[in-house]
């Protein structure tokens, strides 16, 4: 697949983009910095959720603090 939002982009910072999103984007934004495919970083934030901590939490507080893609 050679969709724009698999690619990493030249700005370094850590944006939601505007494509690709399914709830609030902080997947396909954390996808998108780390090179890697949303998909994955979905499938690693759902498993994570069953173990104890913070997650929940912290995905609502990088929803907030990750600006949108301009």
């Amino acid at each position: 697949m050679s969709t724009s939002y698999y690619r990493p982009t030249k700005r370094r910072g850590l944006v939601r983009p505007r494509e690709g999103r399914i709830f609030a984007g902080v997947c396909a934004g954390l996808a998108r910095r780390f090179g890697t495919t949303p998909t994955r970083v979905r499938i690693i934030a759902l498993l994570s959720c069953l173990l104890p901590g913070p997650q929940f939490l912290i995905y609502i507080a990088l929803w907030f603090i990750m600006p949108n893609e301009d």
